[in-house]
């Protein structure tokens, strides 16, 4: 009895393996992209990195096909932080963002997404109402993060992606 339910077991089991094998293969089959234009094409285009940066390390801009990634925005004008916290820096924020886009051809509709980070989660909904008047419906996707400190001593820094 104990090899006739071995043999059993083990007919079992390799129909079962085949049976597995076959509907992984069925799925793997219909998962699969398929692609019903010829003239489809993959394009990728190399960055170009805008701005200097002045005496920082990084591009004010980079531009990959049509998006351009923005580095991040603190309320700075005229080389300085603005006064008034976390409602007057977000808006100088939004306006150096603002002035990124036009000087590469962009607007603040093409803006698809946005990270906002700030140094005091408390100061999230003066930042939201700043946010919510500089930027239309449909807004963009965002990310808000808490941090311990920004550059300058900032409270909130904005970057955001634009795509035309």
């Amino acid at each position: 009895m104990s090899k006739l339910m071995n043999t059993f077991t083990a007919s079992l089991s390799k129909a079962l393996l085949v049976g597995a094998c076959s509907l992984g293969l069925a799925v793997t089959a219909t998962a699969a992209p398929t692609t019903t234009s010829k003239t489809a094409t993959i394009s990728k285009s190399s960055p170009v990195f805008l701005g200097d940066g002045g005496n920082y390390p990084f591009s004010e801009a980079v531009r990959v096909g049509d998006t351009l990634y923005m580095s991040g925005q603190i309320g700075f004008k005229d080389g300085k932080l603005v006064k008034g916290g976390v409602k007057a820096e977000t808006k100088q924020a939004l306006d150096n963002i603002h002035a990124t886009l036009l000087k590469y051809g962009y607007q603040k509709s093409d803006v698809v997404k946005c990270m906002a980070m700030l140094t005091d989660m408390d100061d999230f909904d003066d930042f939201n109402k700043v946010y919510k008047a500089e930027l239309a419906k449909p807004y963009p996707v965002r990310s808000a993060f808490g941090v311990s400190e920004l550059a300058a001593g900032a409270s909130v820094e904005v970057e955001c992606m634009a795509a035309k």
